[in-house]
């Protein structure tokens, strides 16, 4: 199996831990929406406090392990896929050492770190690299659409002679909507990939500023994206490859 299928020890540990983060976000939100702050709610928000630190600290080597994954990806012969998954891995590993950062200041060796700024800057690379893996999820999506569309070519229906004709647009419309289902049914992993990726998108957006969702939304992207990346653990065929 080729280098990049699997997931790195410390992510697979930490797949849980982020998916349980989520799902405290998730309920403490709707624990407040149901009224006044309670017992529980603070229970609650301090387990999710407890389990952001315990993620901090299964992810302590991962800067690494994303290093030596974008050294992996400089050796695709696809140019877009070496150039998406390389930067998207540089930008994972200044991300990861960024959350080291914070993680020093929230236990006490670096007390007078400005854990807004660090936050931000690694919520940044964070984006970037989540908009890497976007575009490389809709770059090989239009490839395989295309191949979709050269395949059944043969069997398309003639143009109309009629251009002007009101139901060639809806005609259009729903060849590529076929093709577009056609090929992310036939791909799982591409369909995972690419769902885990919109959720987790609008993670950093949220706490970026520009796009604010509040915290019941980013919970649920959140622990939407750690399930489907438990999945992809569980059955490793369902990770997108390379």
């Amino acid at each position: 199996m080729g280098p990049l299928q699997h997931a790195e020890p410390s992510e697979r540990e930490a797949f849980p831990v982020t998916a349980a983060q989520y799902g405290c976000t998730l309920l403490g939100h709707m624990l407040q929406r149901s009224g006044p702050a309670s017992e529980l709610y603070t229970t609650v928000r301090q387990l999710e406090a407890h389990l952001s630190l315990t993620r901090k600290v299964v992810r302590l080597g991962n800067s690494v392990e994303a290093l030596e994954a974008a050294k992996r990806a400089v050796h695709l012969s696809d140019s877009v896929l070496r150039l998406c998954i390389t930067i998207s891995h540089l930008n994972r590993a200044m991300y990861f050492a960024c959350d080291n950062v914070l993680w020093a200041g929230k236990v006490g060796l670096a007390p007078k770190l400005d854990h807004n700024k660090w936050s931000q800057r690694s919520f940044r690379y964070y984006l970037f690299a989540l908009i890497l893996n976007l575009t490389r999820d809709f770059y090989e999506l239009s490839r395989l659409m295309g191949n979709q569309s050269r395949h059944v070519a043969t069997k398309s229906l003639a143009p109309s002679d009629d251009v002007t004709s009101p139901v060639v647009l809806p005609a259009c419309l729903r060849l590529r909507l076929h093709q577009l289902v056609t090929v992310l049914y036939s791909n799982p992993p591409l369909l995972l990939d690419l769902l885990k990726n919109t959720c987790d998108i609008f993670i950093p957006l949220d706490r970026l500023g520009f796009y604010s969702t509040g915290p019941g939304f980013v919970g649920a992207c959140g622990l939407t994206s750690s399930l489907l990346s438990i999945l992809t653990m569980v059955h490793p065929w369902l990770k997108l490859k390379p």
